[in-house]
């Protein structure tokens, strides 16, 4: 019997296809360190059994300073989102709460939740992978970005590399499905 990819032998799931969307990025095309940073988000989101595979990091001047996974399963904890456990890990290696130079790289768009830590460390810049339809809170879902009253601006970078980072989601879900 050859052996064949089992990704192709599967039936495509509409429910999936609808959750974790297939979408270019706004913008211009994907940067070599976009596409650098990303590829790490993604290898690391894998490297968290039994956890939605969610992988952040944080980059200040080129370099990762802080880099995290889902632990909400391993924690039993509702908050711990990679996006938040990036940040805090951020702040402490950086010795600061302001984080208004560095950008954060994620797998998936931030929820509101993650996406208030963001405004909360005053981040410069969020680059994600897919979008999340569901709760995503920069496009999908909300848009944080237009609320008023917020004391800081946050440049937003939405879709890069959403195929291959849609896909780490999807095969995650049709296993547990």
């Amino acid at each position: 019997m050859p052996l064949t990819d089992r990704s192709s032998t599967k039936r495509r799931n509409p429910r999936l296809e609808r959750e974790f969307p297939r979408r270019r990025p706004r913008g211009s095309s994907v940067t070599r360190s976009e596409r650098f940073f990303i590829t790490h988000c993604i290898n690391l989101a894998g490297a968290a059994p039994g956890e939605v595979p969610v992988g952040a990091i944080v980059v200040h001047e080129d370099r990762i300073v802080a880099e995290a996974t889902n632990a909400v399963e391993a924690g039993r904890d509702a908050t711990a989102h990679a996006e938040i456990l990036a940040i805090r890990a951020a702040s402490r290696t950086l010795g600061r709460k302001w984080l208004e130079d560095c950008t954060l790289y994620v797998t998936l768009e931030p929820c509101a939740m993650c996406a208030g830590a963001i405004y909360l460390a005053r981040l410069g810049r969020v680059v994600f992978g897919a979008w999340e339809p569901k709760f995503g809170a920069f496009g999908s879902r909300l848009d944080l970005r237009d609320a008023r009253g917020l004391n800081h601006q946050v440049e937003v970078r939405g879709g890069v590399m959403a195929d291959e980072c849609g896909a780490q989601l999807r095969a995650f879900f049709a296993d547990k499905r």
